[in-house]
């Protein structure tokens, strides 16, 4: 279990962060949330204060801006997901900062949100690696209705990038419908490591 340096603090930042993602009008956020901090307790068991509190807060607000705020094609959704960053590092600093968090700590959260040195972080990494499973795990299902195959695939590959070794082995590891394994399988041209 990790150790914050004040518990009380702790209780307080993450129950702010889960007051505001109630507020979500379609209800995804706060479950989006828990599993993202589940899954980085379970892929770093003794995972920092900064880094359970920025898997809270990863999408906080995201309602706020919507995708249809932005064209609909590769350069309007990278410009939606770095301007939603931002958003989310800026709002959970915010709130961090109103609880009484030291600056460091609301700096780190702000940091590891923006996903700033992915591959050199291993808190970052942690962060990536937990939000990538909980897409795998919960949303791929639903997501393949909505794309064709081969854009799947390349989402797949896209996401299987962004993945440390241990996401990629817990991705492997989880039990996902028949259809949504063997398009994981299409995807990566079922090796385990998808090279």
């Amino acid at each position: 279990m990790s150790q914050a340096d004040d518990p009380a603090r702790f209780r307080q930042a993450a129950e702010a962060i889960d007051a505001y993602n109630r507020e979500d009008p379609h209800g995804r956020e706060l479950e989006q949330a828990q599993a993202v901090v589940g899954w980085i307790r379970r892929l770093r068991p003794h995972a920092s204060e900064a880094l359970l509190l920025a898997g809270r807060a990863h999408h906080i607000g995201r309602w706020r801006i919507p995708r249809n705020r932005y064209p609909r094609n590769r350069h309007g959704y990278l410009r939606w997901r770095r301007d939603l960053q931002a958003f989310h590092a800026d709002e959970a600093g915010r709130l961090l900062a109103g609880c009484g968090c030291p600056p460091a700590l609301v700096d780190r959260v702000r940091c590891i949100i923006r996903k700033q040195r992915l591959q050199d972080d291993a808190e970052v990494q942690a962060l990536e690696d937990a939000l990538c499973l909980v897409f795998i795990e919960r949303q791929l299902a639903e997501f393949r209705y909505q794309h064709d195959d081969a854009k799947l695939q390349r989402i797949i590959r896209r996401t299987w990038a962004k993945m440390s070794p241990a996401g990629h082995a817990a991705a492997l590891a989880l039990a996902v419908p028949e259809d949504v394994r063997a398009l994981l399988e299409r995807s990566l041209g079922g090796s385990d490591t998808g090279a």
